[in-house]
Parts: structure tokens; C-alpha cells; sequence
């Protein structure tokens, strides 16, 4: 929601009914209300799901409107309490969606027909609205009504497989940050805004079904090809990419303890070069400046010389100070950084991603802001809605009425 010249909340005239209990359709709603269309979320009596998530806000155990993975995903919207078991409840909430652009389900066919809901239906009879499904399997096909979750999804999207460690004993490990419910999210985001394009050139609406599972299939990286062509699996390994054999390790343990991500492309002529010279600034190349290390082949064949000489060379600085190096000298390293650190990352903190968001409490909290950047008219987070917080204004009830 964008914070305009006169400080207060404005909409862009987008108007998105949010009817997403799934992640994947909730982060959808977010990316819309942060850049400024007004998005109503219906929440059932209780709140929705995610309310009921913790952990919550020091003090708040339990309570709905202080649900941290809340808060994260549903920033500026406006929450509206229906009980759509009801008929009242229903006619309620068909009277949100008939004045929409945009409806946001996340449900498969079965549970949305159980909620009396029929999105080519609504099409029909509402020519300009726009229906995003974003479910876990789409609307049709065998596995529609099938339900999942982040891991779910990860496994039966193929990615899972190439996620973990060299040790293939280990099962494989799911990566964190809910990655399969961005995905569709953000497959989800293209669609509607393709969809909005399209009714701008035609005045028409329509139905634009996502899957969640096709959103992780799609995004295989580099199994997808290698099967498809050459028809060689992948094999996981620990923090590289998949291959089909094993790459070299990539993470270096630095003198402060703190791991750093540097591929050795060893391919690359140039780069190995620029790494002698940095090797040899500190007076560890050894004998890497040796001639025969300009064969490719040669290389390859020594690599494990090149693996221990790289070892001691991190374990003998700090990482702050291989990171500046590294970049300077244009190698692609980064340190490897808990999720807490990114608070003090002085480039985001440059930038201003971290954004203090004022509560309806009064108080003040750091959110992260919007993923893209426009020249003017740029949004930002606002807070996240108190349940029920616009049932009076929206539906002309009693504030925290159930209808």
C-alpha cells in the first residue's frame, strides 16, 4: 500500500477480494497490496490459518492479530470477518466480489464448490473479473483436490531431489523460506498482472489458473535438460549446484569461523589467473603460477593441490576481508550469512529494504519492503490488519459483526 504526498494511505483502484487461505495465494495478495490495490481479506470467525501460526509477538501468545507469519504475508489489507457457511454470510460476500477486479483463491475444485464457489461462473457473470487460482495441483486433472504443503510440493515438483548434501545417505533436505509457495506465488503474480494487460485491450476478464506443482516443475534449474537431452540424472551435493558427477567444494571455513561461497571455475582462464595473482598477493600461490597450471587439463588432474592451498589461504584471513578482496578483484564470493545478519547488511540497510511499519497498536516494526523498484510511485509494506478490522466499513455491520 503506498504511503502518498499527503502521508496518508492511498489506492491505486486495483480492488482484489482475497478468499486465499493457502500461502501461495496470500503472498499474491501482499505483492499487490504493497504496491497500492486494495486488497479485503475474508477471514472466517476464527481468522484465517495463517493467523493461528506462530510464533507470535512478545506477550501475544496465541493471539490472532499478533501472528508474526502473519504479519509477514498479509501486509496492507484490510480484513473482513465473514461466516460464508451461512447464506447471509455468502450473499455478503458475493456482494465484495461483485464490486472486484480481482478475485484470489487458493483452493482446488472440490473445496472451492464446498464454499459455493464457481470462479467460471463468476466470470460469466461478471465480464471484467479477473479469478487467480493459485492451488497446489490447478483446477483439473487427476491430483486437483489433492492438498499439499511446502515440502509436498518440493517433492513431487522433482526439486527436492537435488537439494542436500554429498553424502547421499542423508535422505534429501528441504531448503527453508516456504520456496514452493513463492514460486507459485510469484507464477501467480505474472498471470494476474498478464491478465490485467490483456483486459485493458479487451475489457474482458477470465479465469487464470496456476499450479503449484507445474511452478516447481518448471523450475528444475538444470535437471529438466540434462534428462530431457542427455538423459543423466543429477546427483545433490553439499551447497553447489546439481550435477550429474560431483563438482569441487565450494564453502572455505575463514579465520573468524564464518564460511564463504567461492566455485573454483577452474574452465575459466581469466579467473584462475586473477586468483594466482590474489594467491600470490599474500604469498600463497605456491607453485600455481607455474606454467603447466595454464592447461585446463592439468589443472583438473591437481585439483586436489589447488583445494588444499585455497583451504589454508581462507583459514588464514577473515572473511570481511576475502569478501572486499574477492570483489575487487571481480571473483564471484560472498560470506554465507544467518537470516539475522541481513538486519545489519549495510547495502540493504543503504537501500532502505527494511522498512518501520507503525501497528494499529502505535508501536513500530521493521518489515522487509517491497521486491521491486520503480522510478516513481514506488510501494512499501503497511501494517499487517487486526481481524475483522474493516467488516463495519466494507459491509456496513457492527465492527467485529460475523455475517
Amino acid at each position: 500500500m503506498w504511503d502518498g504526498p499527503t502521508g496518508e494511505l492511498t489506492y491505486s483502484g486495483l480492488k482484489v477480494v482475497e478468499l486465499a487461505e493457502g500461502l501461495q495465494g496470500e503472498i499474491v495478495g501482499k505483492l499487490l497490496a504493497d504496491q497500492g490495490a486494495e486488497v479485503i481479506k475474508v477471514e472466517p470467525p476464527d481468522g484465517s490459518a495463517g493467523r493461528h501460526v506462530g510464533p507470535y509477538a512478545d506477550g501475544h501468545d496465541g493471539d490472532p492479530d499478533f501472528s508474526l507469519h502473519f504479519w509477514t504475508y498479509n501486509t496492507g489489507k484490510r480484513s473482513v470477518v465473514i461466516d460464508s457457511a451461512t447464506d447471509e454470510g455468502r450473499v455478503r460476500r458475493a456482494s465484495l466480489i461483485a464490486d472486484a477486479d480481482v478475485l484470489i483463491t487458493s483452493a482446488g475444485p472440490r473445496d472451492l464448490a464446498g464454499q459455493g464457489i464457481d470462479l467460471e461462473e463468476l466470470v460469466a457473470r461478471q465480464p471484467e473479473l479477473i479469478a487467480l487460482s493459485v492451488s497446489p495441483f490447478g483446477l483439473t486433472g487427476p491430483w486437483a483436490d489433492r492438498h499439499t504443503s511446502d515440502l509436498v510440493a518440493l517433492a513431487a515438483g522433482g526439486i527436492l531431489m537435488s537439494c542436500g548434501y554429498d553424502d547421499h545417505s542423508i535422505p534429501p533436505v528441504r531448503p527453508g523460506g516456504n520456496q514452493a509457495f513463492q514460486m507459485a506465488a510469484s507464477f501467480g503474480h505474472s498471470g494476474l498482472l498478464l491478465a490485467l494487460i490483456e483486459r485493458q485491450h479487451t475489457g474482458r476478464g477470465q479465469v487464470v489458473d496456476v499450479s503449484m506443482h507445474e511452478a516447481v516443475a518448471v523450475s528444475g534449474e538444470l535437471a529438466n535438460p540434462y534428462w530431457f537431452y542427455p538423459r543423466v540424472l543429477l546427483e545433490r551435493q553439499t551447497c553447489r549446484h546439481a550435477q550429474p558427477s560431483p563438482t569441487q567444494p565450494a564453502l572455505f571455513e575463514c579465520a573468524d569461523g564464518v564460511q564463504v561461497y567461492f566455485a573454483l571455475i577452474l574452465s575459466d582462464a581469466r579467473t584462475w589467473q586473477t586468483l594466482v595473482a590474489w594467491l600470490a598477493s599474500v604469498g600463497l600461490d605456491l607453485d600455481l603460477g607455474d606454467e603447466k597450471y595454464l592447461s585446463l587439463a592439468y589443472r583438473q588432474e591437481h585439483f586436489s593441490h589447488i583445494q588444499t592451498i585455497m583451504e589454508s589461504f581462507f583459514l588464514i584471513q577473515d572473511s570481511a576481508t576475502v569478501y572486499r578482496e574477492a570483489q575487487q578483484r571481480g571473483l564471484p564470493l560472498g560470506p554465507v550469512l544467518a537470516p539475522e545478519q541481513l538486519l545489519e547488511d549495510e547495502h540493504l540497510r543503504e537501500r532502505g529494504y527494511f522498512v518501520p511499519v507503525e501497528m494499529p497498536g502505535g508501536e513500530r516494526h521493521l518489515f522487509p519492503g517491497a521486491p521491486f523498484r520503480f522510478s516513481f510511485g514506488t510501494g512499501a509494506p503497511a501494517a499487517p490488519p487486526r481481524l475483522g478490522a474493516h467488516t463495519s466499513e466494507l459491509l456496513g455491520e457492527e465492527a467485529g459483526a460475523v455475517v
